[in-house]
């Protein structure tokens, strides 16, 4: 987390990440969620005009926070370590919210939600896995074994443990329904074709 802190001048908590915040040296702008993790010791050091208390249950504090954040680019950290529940609740809440890019960082990788087009300057040989949360096609320039108009869906086919063949890689999706998922040493790479991605998916319901 502490390496993401210097790209973010805000810094919105996820519930009881307040703490983790805290712990950092930093202090949040925003705590959102329902509240049920936050320690009263990390709430007690928080302006209480900070905190965005959100009591329904039907969400979790992190889809809490990215449909309230307005960012170009939203990094979350601490959704992907340790607890696989957790993961596979994050990534859905980015399939969900195709129309907010983000970014989640973990220990070991990055991962985003691919817009319809994106460009990436990777690397020749970086590891370059691509998982459908659903039935999507694409097609790629770039990688070793080209996606081709191949149909991915989570029980037919996914692209994992591909790798780039060139320098950058094009990507086209049909559906906002494609995980990028790189080594985390290219978080700058990612963050960068995001920002630059022609355009975004339209927000849904």
């Amino acid at each position: 987390m502490k390496a993401l802190l210097p790209l973010c001048k805000t810094r919105v908590a996820a519930d009881g990440g307040a703490a983790t915040l805290l712990r950092a040296g930093a202090m949040p702008d925003a705590v959102i969620g329902d509240l049920d993790s936050l320690p009263a010791s990390a709430r007690a050091q928080i302006p209480a005009e900070r905190i965005h208390h959100i009591p329904e249950q039907n969400s979790t504090d992190f889809d809490k926070c990215l449909r309230n954040i307005a960012a170009p680019l939203v990094y979350g950290t601490g959704f992907l370590d340790p607890r696989i529940d957790h993961q596979l609740a994050a990534l859905t809440v980015l399939a969900k919210r195709a129309n907010r890019r983000c970014i989640l960082a973990g220990t070991e990788d990055v991962m985003a939600l691919s817009p319809p087009e994106i460009t990436l300057d990777l690397p020749p040989g970086t590891r370059f896995s691509l998982y459908p949360m659903g039935p999507v096609r694409g097609e790629s320039e770039g990688l070793r074994w080209p996606l081709a108009g191949l149909d991915f869906a989570p029980q037919h086919r996914a692209g994992t443990s591909n790798e780039t063949s060139v320098a950058r890689v094009s990507l086209r999706f049909e559906a906002p329904l494609m995980l990028i998922i790189l080594p985390l040493a290219q978080l700058p790479a990612l963050a960068s074709g995001l920002l630059s991605a022609p355009e975004a998916w339209p927000a849904r319901g």
